[in-house]
């Protein structure tokens, strides 16, 4: 199986990846890290710095991922147009924007110069899939393939594909992305904003809740996630947490012990709206948490954070094989 798997992502020599903001970017240095040759297309005139600027800053966070080496140079190039970006790829990893008439457009102009075995992979975070296929004569070449943000980093990726896609498409997919150190789920069915983002949306909506109705600062809330369930969860998800909760028994005695407390719970859970009333609380809230810091030492920090919880459960994880 392991051989088979390598030879489905060896199948995929060349990667175009359309939109270079920064989901886009990491995708493509992740890409190039792995050895392939990395095509991308943008239409900002200042893409290729941009490409280059964000290669350079990542390349020692891949190089402590083991995704890179010091000598690693990226066989990547930045196109002016999206039909030399897409001509002759296997793959292509598209990043534009949250918008379905973008989105439709930017396929119809794709396909006709398309190679006949190329995959789309859109990292849509949110569109049904069985939406954006809509005017494609081949619908069956495109997948959801949605990452989380920065995709060089977190190793997530959630495959979809529906009852049009095309034999081996997922498959092919899946170990290409496993072949550049993802980890790859697959939906079994189509759902708005798929699983992570669901799952994400439902704890934020809480922690929205929490500010307006005034239980807690942002701050503390915040730390409520990171310093308590967050840790917890970047090693085992929900269910198995909770089995452990249930000692022996397992989750069946967790949920038997606790499920009118959780009932109760549900119920007075909040719903809040983004209203600008909404929004300006959790911005001046998040204001006085992040004092004088700026972006770029709030992102490298979390990089750096995100990278040294990576390497000690990779070190766990051969401790115990």
């Amino acid at each position: 199986m392991a051989t088979e798997t390598k030879g489905l992502a060896n199948e995929v020599k060349t990667v175009a990846v359309i939109g270079a903001g920064l989901i886009g970017c990491s995708w493509a240095s992740l890409f190039a890290a792995s050895g392939r040759r990395v095509h991308v297309y943008d239409s900002r005139p200042d893409a290729a710095k941009v490409m280059e600027d964000f290669w350079v800053s990542v390349k020692p966070t891949l190089i402590e991922l083991g995704l890179a080496n010091a000598e690693t140079t990226p066989d990547l190039e930045v196109f002016n147009t999206l039909a030399d970006a897409v001509t002759g790829a296997d793959f292509i990893q598209e990043c534009i924007p949250e918008r379905l008439d973008m989105k439709r457009e930017l396929y119809s102009a794709m396909e006709p110069v398309l190679a006949p075995h190329a995959i789309i992979a859109t990292s849509s975070s949110g569109l049904k899939l069985s939406d954006l296929q809509e005017g494609l004569k081949d619908p069956g070449r495109i997948i959801i393939a949605h990452p989380f943000n920065p995709p060089h980093l977190i190793p997530l990726v959630e495959l979809y594909g529906n009852e049009l896609t095309a034999a081996g498409v997922l498959e092919t997919s899946g170990a290409f992305y496993e072949s550049c150190g993802k980890v790859v789920i697959t939906l079994k069915r189509e759902v708005l904003a798929h699983v992570a983002n669901r799952l994400q949306a439902a704890l934020w909506r809480e922690a929205i809740h929490l500010v307006t109705e005034g239980v807690a600062s942002l701050k503390d809330i915040n730390t409520a996630v990171s310093a308590g369930p967050g840790l917890r969860w970047a090693v085992m998800g929900p269910h198995m947490l909770l089995n452990l909760g249930g000692g022996e028994g397992g989750l069946r005695a967790y949920c038997e012990q606790f499920h009118d407390s959780y009932h109760t719970w549900w119920d007075d859970l909040g719903k809040p709206q983004l209203t600008p009333q909404t929004i300006d609380a959790l911005v001046d809230g998040l204001r006085e948490e992040i004092g004088e810091r700026d972006y770029a030492s709030l992102r490298q920090e979390r990089d750096d954070k995100l990278v040294a919880i990576l390497a000690a459960m990779k070190q766990v994880d051969a401790a115990r094989t």
